[in-house]
């Protein structure tokens, strides 16, 4: 079994690098491991879409509801296994640990807002009396095995995001998970630029890092000018308006009830997913008390002027709410000519098709769609780094190292020309699978770990 010794620092992924979703990352020193995020992704086949930047999926492939990393390398090895760190609450961090954990049976690090979240899961699978779950804050350090992980506060488009900072006695890594640059965000502090300056002073071996939006040039948009577009897009329309967006965004949950407040609408919720993350928004004191949320039920019966509704689904996904709604199939209100549809998202890669025929299902009722890509406005805010954010990064942290992953082919390369471009000289691209030496020679050394997807039970 391939096992790290006290002078090696290994990072291994087992999912996300190479794909977008499924996040599951491995870290290596003296014996144990670290595992940083267990997440799924949805609709999905189980031979990965994407590989080196080209579509290799036939159409007639079969997709599951629900996939998540195929885990053996390290269950199998589970007793050297440390513990498990959940970086936040997106599906694809944290979604596949009530189907996974029972093949490691350790503790999992994580704050209380994604500690709430997962435990919600976590009761639906029975497991919920059966895993630890250690609840830590900004700035604490705790050490996990050879592991000394200190959580350092960072922006998403969720509460209480955090990056890692990884120590051992040979080097010491910055794992940034999902972040962007938000000086107004809607939910928690603005960006605190002084706490990875201070960074550079501590000789980061490697920065380990999203490469969502790394082709994308200039800064991502705040959340707070994503309440400014909405605002004055939804202002002026005089039919229903429907909002799909993803289920776990917090903050555009609470710019969409502002949103109603000053445009004398009802807001309501259609998905269980939209309705679970406000139940714990209110439960962690995060959810504005002066924003109400009316019975979705009741939505149906209100004037067409008076109704705002978020609802889940802008995937394409069947049976969610937008697709019901589009079918004329979701029991709690019509949508008719009139009225519009928009999409705070973005259209994930392998999801084009889906969202044409949802398209095409709305306008051929006559209602009104328009996609944030579309819009001259923002509607929708990205939760990752763009070009500039990821320069800003590597000037201030000053990693001897970087290594891109969240993102395919594309996305990893062009995260690699940044960072080149920043004066860091070495940097490997590469895909799950691979083994990362940091410590005590870089290299990379391909596909040496097997890896794939396993489909998983809906609960």
């Amino acid at each position: 079994m391939l096992q790290p010794s006290d002078q090696d620092l290994w990072f291994v992924p087992l999912g996300g690098t190479g794909e977008i979703g499924m996040n599951l990352n491995l870290y290596g020193h003296n014996a144990s491991w670290l595992m940083v995020d267990c997440g799924v992704s949805f609709d999905e086949p189980l031979q990965p879409p994407y590989l080196n930047g080209e579509v290799r999926e036939s159409p007639q492939a079969t997709r599951h509801s629900v996939v998540a990393p195929k885990p053996d390398f390290i269950a199998k090895q589970k007793d050297a296994l440390a513990g498990i760190v959940i970086t936040h609450a997106h599906e694809d961090h944290l979604g596949a640990i009530p189907y996974l954990w029972e093949r490691f049976k350790k503790p999992i690090y994580t704050t209380a807002f994604t500690a709430e979240v997962l435990r919600r899961k976590l009761a639906r699978s029975k497991l919920l009396n059966k895993v630890p779950i250690i609840e830590v804050s900004s700035g604490e350090t705790h050490q996990i095995g050879p592991f000394s992980v200190k959580w350092l506060a960072i922006t998403h488009s969720l509460p209480e995001p955090f990056a890692l900072k990884i120590t051992t006695d040979v080097g010491t890594v910055l794992h940034t998970a999902d972040w962007k640059m938000d000086a107004n965000p809607i939910t928690g502090q603005p960006f605190d630029n002084q706490l990875y300056k201070a960074l550079a002073k501590e000789n980061i071996l490697a920065l380990v890092g999203d490469s969502t939006n790394a082709p994308k040039p200039g800064f991502s948009v705040s959340e707070r000018n994503c309440y400014d577009g909405l605002l004055n897009t939804i202002a002026p329309l005089r039919g229903r308006v429907v909002v799909g967006c993803f289920g776990s965004n917090i903050a555009r949950l609470i710019s969409l009830a502002r949103v109603a407040k000053n445009t004398k609408r009802y807001f309501g919720l259609y998905g269980r997913s939209l309705l679970n993350m406000y139940s714990i928004a209110k439960q962690q004191g995060i959810w504005p008390t002066d924003l109400e949320v009316a019975d979705p039920s009741h939505l149906g019966y209100l004037p067409p002027n008076e109704v705002l509704a978020v609802a889940t689904g802008s995937q394409g996904e069947r049976n969610a709410a937008l697709s019901r709604l589009a079918m004329d199939t979701f029991p709690h209100l019509q949508l008719e000519k009139g009225d519009t549809v928009l999409f705070s998202s973005i259209i994930i890669p392998g999801n084009e098709e889906s969202v044409r025929k949802l398209n095409e299902a709305f306008r051929a009722k006559g209602i009104s769609v328009r996609h944030s890509e579309d819009s001259p406005l923002p509607i929708h805010a990205s939760g990752h780094p763009c070009a500039e954010e990821l320069k800003l990064m590597y000037h201030w942290v000053k990693p001897q190292i970087a290594i891109p992953v969240h993102g395919e082919a594309m996305h990893l390369q062009a995260h690699a020309n940044i960072a080149r471009e920043c004066g860091i000289t070495k940097f490997y691209v590469g895909r799950n699978g691979d083994l990362y030496r940091l410590a005590p020679q870089p290299s990379i050394r391909r596909q040496v770990i097997p890896v794939g997807r396993i489909p998983l039970g809906v609960d």
